[in-house]
């Protein structure tokens, strides 16, 4: 949607045009990434800023979709469902009841955005991008594919590992509700039931907290809110296609993490240790080699149409530190979090208050907390 086009839309002011321009130009940043702490990169903000523009432009609300003739009935019955699954998160999680996810947007693109993180060679430390207002953030979004794989070869060039991958939707936290929300995407309205649900709650977890500069923290968190949250929907849904594809995902899932997180576990102890610098690229290779080998024999027996895992084979042929580095972000406090639930007796309202409560200690006093908390937790989810 254009700025102008909405400001004549819906009669703005002078000053709350003002406002809405900086309050897009935040939003995007903050969901992709990239503007430096000591000047703005412009013409990263403009790619970013038009790009974002551009997917409202395109948005139309559910209804309206549903009223048009170029709407296939399979996308009619997908948008059906996906206002099912949103009501649920908000009657039944607690979730932000708002204008996100009522509008939906054909991108004509496989990805909503393409996302670059880069690590030093011998650490699983990633570079940051830093904001002046909410902090430092692991990777850096653009809309076009080319754009990203230039960025990481420019990241390459400062002798840098950098990993490309494509994301399906960002949040922009609820600051873009005042223009529509964010909206539903052809890059997730055809997943199954349960991996569509679990794709709203996340993205709808990061309206309810987001914590300055603590990557790990909002991603684990929303995490911990879509396992738990989809597990109560396939119950209140009580479709057995559903319930048995996401049992299937979940596993597929299970053991891919837990062959990531050994690995780079593994990276870790090498670039920890007093090995001298050959010696851990050598045994670097030796665990990257261990690890494609391992998805290889794990991929074998996963049913299904295949093109179903290229996103997946694409990133394992292409990880790296990076690619593990920004792996870690997304599980590593999930079983505190699934504790803590668990702890303020399973209800929504206590527990998005006691996550907010957190925000209250330092970053590094927080993450201790959620280890502690979740190493003596019996998962209730597997």
């Amino acid at each position: 949607m254009r700025l102008g086009a909405a400001a004549g839309r819906n009669k703005q002011t002078g000053t709350q045009v003002r406002s809405g321009r900086r309050r897009l130009g935040l939003a995007v940043a903050v969901a992709l990434g990239g503007v430096g702490c000591a000047s703005l990169d412009m013409e990263y903000y403009w790619q970013s800023a038009s790009g974002h523009m551009a997917m409202l432009n395109a948005a139309r609300s559910v209804p309206e979709w549903s009223r048009a003739d170029e709407a296939a009935p399979r996308l009619r019955q997908r948008l059906e469902l996906s206002q099912r699954i949103r009501r649920f998160a908000s009657d039944e999680l607690g979730l932000p009841d708002n204008a996100s996810y009522t509008r939906y947007a054909d991108l004509g693109r496989p990805a909503a955005v393409w996302n670059v993180v880069a690590a030093p060679e011998l650490s699983l430390k990633l570079k940051t991008w830093c904001f002046p207002v909410v902090g430092c953030v692991g990777y850096r979004g653009y809309f076009d594919e080319a754009a990203a794989r230039a960025e990481a070869a420019r990241q390459r060039a400062n002798g840098l590992e950098a990993s490309v991958y494509p994301v399906p939707a960002y949040s922009t936290l609820g600051w873009m509700n005042w223009a529509g929300g964010d909206p539903l995407l052809n890059t997730f309205i055809n997943y199954p039931e349960g991996e569509l649900a679990r794709l709203i709650f996340h993205e709808l977890a990061h309206q309810v907290v987001y914590l300055k500069g603590d990557t790990t923290f909002n991603e684990s968190f929303a995490t911990a809110v879509e396992r738990l949250g989809v597990a109560r929907y396939l119950v209140h849904a009580q479709t057995e296609t559903a319930s048995q594809d996401y049992a299937h995902f979940l596993e597929r899932r299970r053991v891919f993490r837990a062959l990531v997180r050994a690995t780079r576990e593994q990276l870790k102890a090498i670039y920890d240790g007093d090995l001298s610098p050959q010696e851990q690229r050598v045994r670097k290779d030796d665990v990257m080699r261990v690890f494609r080998a391992e998805y290889a024999r794990m991929r074998a027996g996963w049913p299904g149409d295949p093109a179903r895992f290229r996103t997946t084979d694409r990133w394992v042929a292409e990880a790296n530190n990076a690619s593990f580095g920004a792996q870690a972000a997304y599980d590593e406090l999930v079983p505190g979090f699934e504790a803590l639930f668990d702890r303020e007796g399973q209800d929504w309202r206590r527990f998005y208050q006691a996550v907010r409560g957190l925000g209250q200690l330092t970053k590094s006093e927080r993450h201790a907390f959620l280890k502690d908390l979740g190493s003596t937790w019996t998962p209730s989810l597997q």
